[in-house]
């Protein structure tokens, strides 16, 4: 990994921030309402997701979470929490507009992986639940995964509008979509219906109003978003255009090194590209640079900043 880790940091040091990269296209935002008619724009973002009908609230059940591998077992809980807090913690900054990357849109945060099966979902699952934790921030897990929506299925919100819908349809909004949980300050918002365009649906305008919306409703509002493996579809690639800051979940042992450089060269390096390495053993955790977390049972998880 230390090879991946001097790639992403020559990326980085090549290429100075975009003048104006994280502004509005004046044209784009003059023609937003043609796009995003129907999309509540709020100056608080609580009011935007607040839900008055309790019964479609979804129940986090940390058992079922447990058994799908998705959540540490009791005796690891307290440790792997801990981990998260050190993993969240310079994308909150961020997203707060106090770490070291400033920008307007550092609150949509996408979550993937170079391949299948690295642990991306478990990680943005986690980091959600952590991030809910903190006092004045509520947190948006998107499920932006369309062609395996594995957490709008996790929780039985695989027939429910989502993301493609809110795409698709005009007269569909934001709140219609986002759904209450039962852990304090989480929404989730899921995938939506099945569409074999889901990646021009992705790539398009609306999307990017969207994504305006969704992050404009304040640093109190942290977006995290579900992306599909970046190598295998073509979804996440469109979608990490319109993200402020990116977190690349990596398995220690089973992910090619010419796939985590292939999957990290091709996000704007303008952004901050954070990598997080899965399932790594215990013995070789000093071996790396940046901070641990637990993954699974018996493996740990190294995060690294480029």
């Amino acid at each position: 990994m230390t090879k991946i880790h001097e790639a992403l940091g020559k990326l980085q040091a090549s290429s100075a921030r975009r003048e104006g990269n994280h502004k509005v296209d004046a044209a784009h935002g003059a023609d937003s309402s043609l796009y995003l008619p129907s999309i509540d724009s709020l100056p608080n973002g609580e009011a935007l997701l607040a839900s008055d009908d309790q019964a479609d609230r979804v129940e986090i059940d940390f058992s079922k979470l447990c058994d799908e591998g998705l959540f540490p077992p009791v005796d690891q809980q307290r440790e792997i929490a801990d981990q998260y807090r050190l993993i969240k913690r310079p994308l909150v900054d961020n997203a707060s507009g106090v770490g070291a990357y400033q920008a307007e849109d550092a609150n949509l945060i996408m979550v993937t992986s170079a391949l299948p099966g690295d642990g991306k979902t478990f990680t943005c699952l986690n980091l959600a639940l952590s991030m809910a934790k903190e006092r004045d921030k509520s947190v948006l897990l998107v499920d932006a995964d369309v062609v395996k929506p594995h957490i709008s299925t996790l929780f039985g919100l695989q027939d429910k509008p989502g993301l493609v819908d809110l795409l698709k349809s005009d007269d569909l909004s934001i709140k219609q979509t986002v759904v209450p949980t039962s852990v304090d300050n989480l929404w989730l918002l899921p995938a939506g219906r099945e569409d074999a365009h889901a990646s021009e649906l992705l790539a398009s305008r609306r999307m990017e109003a969207v994504a305006r919306a969704l992050s404009g409703q304040g640093s109190n509002w942290i977006v995290l978003i579900d992306s599909p493996p970046i190598l295998v579809t073509s979804e996440a690639r469109v979608l990490a255009k319109n993200m402020g800051q990116i977190v690349l979940v990596v398995c220690a042992g089973k992910t090619p090194q010419d796939a985590v450089i292939d999957a990290a060269t091709s996000f704007d390096i303008s952004k901050p590209i954070g990598v997080v390495l899965n399932r790594l053993s215990r013995t070789k955790r000093h071996e790396y640079y940046g901070y641990g977390s637990r993954g699974q049972a018996g493996d740990r998880q190294q995060s690294v900043r480029a």
